[in-house]
């Protein structure tokens, strides 16, 4: 697909949004879901999606890309606390020439660790929810031990 194109409204974040597919969420506001990646690259991947209709990052108006980038940086302050990772990677592609492959705006917060290789995205390999339910729950707690009161 290429970086131009119409909204899909039945892609796989759209159903989330919609409560027709479930998720494990880290952290919810008006304006934006972070949800654990069921295809981790590392321990603790979270995507953030913006809860507008937005394709890919060039056809996001800037209110909710605003929106999504603070929330984006909110949470990989919690995973960073929650996990203590040696470094974390925020990547975010537009196009499947790129990389993109669910047409709906979204970031990925992948905590790195030294001497740890990355899973590649594709592989196939779903986690067990139970595991992700225990990541996020880590990285939850970083919002309640600071009171804040935009956390899940």
């Amino acid at each position: 697909m290429s970086i131009d194109g119409a909204y899909d409204s039945d892609n796989i974040f759209a159903k989330i949004l919609r409560g027709d597919m479930p998720c494990v969420k880290v952290f919810e506001d008006e304006n934006t879901l972070a949800l654990m990646d069921v295809f981790p690259q590392s321990p603790g991947h979270v995507l953030v999606i913006p809860k507008a209709a937005s394709r890919n990052m060039l056809d996001t108006d800037s209110e909710t890309l605003s929106h999504v980038i603070s929330a984006t940086q909110h949470v990989a302050k919690a995973v960073n606390k929650a996990l203590c990772p040696d470094g974390i990677v925020v990547t975010q592609f537009n196009g499947a020439p790129a990389g993109q492959t669910v047409f709906h705006l979204h970031f990925h917060i992948i905590p790195r660790y030294m001497g740890r290789i990355i899973s590649d995205h594709s592989s196939g390999r779903m986690a067990e929810i139970s595991d992700l339910e225990t990541l996020a729950a880590k990285i939850r707690a970083t919002f309640a031990l600071h009171n804040d009161e935009r956390s899940v």
